[in-house]
């Protein structure tokens, strides 16, 4: 009995261990559908309440896609608990890629935001997004304004696609952008006419200008699928925030992660210091 005593708390140690690392699987009704996340909370006391950052993927990726991870993981280092999550018709989230629009992307942020608010444990509230999930977190950002959120970190925010949808070219998929189709391929997957459409007339930095909290942006300058000028033009409309304009980076930030998601962190950190 006591030998079965000791294994069954051993194992519940293990179990507990290997959930911290990984982070809890939580689902989240989101703007089509249920929406996978992982909650990943650093150790810490539970009695203690602590900032969360939600993090948020870019156009066709996911929720475990290097960056997200790297950025969770020292979140966690740093004493920050995360969420991140996968959009609708992304990865294990409900929803069908071609019904994906940025304005619904925009909804299920706030479904997330709303889950992370009522949380007891979650002292304030951050936001990371990359590429089409940088344009997300801004939006959400100025629907939000600094009342309610404290942080925000775009890298390479892809304000690119609405441009893209009025020339009628995106990711080399190429339309009539005022009669698009039903939906165009990019590569196996099918883009839907409601994502053109709304691209068209997304009014991306027209909402994000409402935010007038802390921020920063991270560009690189060989970024070929967003210029870096897009990044720009979000630290000239948020004054104060911090530009990082990375000579001979990438879209995704290579050769140089690593750093990044340490330099990013440490943003982060410093946002949620300050009063």
């Amino acid at each position: 009995m006591k030998l079965e005593l000791i294994r069954t708390a051993v194992f519940l140690l293990l179990l507990s261990f290997a959930v911290g690392l990984r982070g809890q699987e939580v689902w989240i009704p989101g703007a089509v559908g249920r929406l996978s996340a992982v909650v990943k909370r650093p150790d810490v006391s539970h009695s203690k309440r602590i900032p969360m950052v939600i993090l948020m993927h870019g156009f066709s990726s996911h929720k475990n896609d290097g960056i997200v991870v790297g950025l969770a993981d020292e979140l966690a280092r740093r004493g920050i608990a995360s969420i991140r999550f996968d959009f609708n018709g992304h990865g294990m989230s409900e929803g069908e890629f071609r019904h994906m629009t940025v304005p619904n992307e925009v909804e299920d942020a706030l479904q997330v935001f709303r889950y992370v608010e009522q949380l007891p444990w979650v002292s304030k509230v951050g936001l990371i997004g990359h590429s089409q999930g940088g344009v997300v977190a801004a939006m959400l950002a100025g629907r939000l304004t600094q009342r309610k959120v404290k942080s925000v970190v775009l890298l390479a925010p892809a304000a690119v696609l609405r441009d893209d949808a009025i020339r009628g070219n995106t990711m080399g998929a190429v339309y009539d952008p005022l009669n698009p189709p039903e939906y165009v391929s990019i590569g196996r997957l099918q883009l839907g006419r409601e994502f053109i459409q709304t691209a068209f007339r997304l009014p991306i930095y027209e909402t994000a200008a409402a935010y007038h909290g802390r921020a920063a942006i991270f560009h690189g300058t060989a970024d070929r699928i967003v210029p870096y000028t897009y990044g720009l033009r979000f630290h000239q409309l948020w004054k104060g925030s911090k530009w990082y304009e990375l000579k001979g980076y990438d879209h995704g930030f290579g050769p140089g992660a690593r750093r990044v998601i340490h330099d990013v962190v440490d943003e982060v950190a410093l946002h949620f210091r300050m009063r």
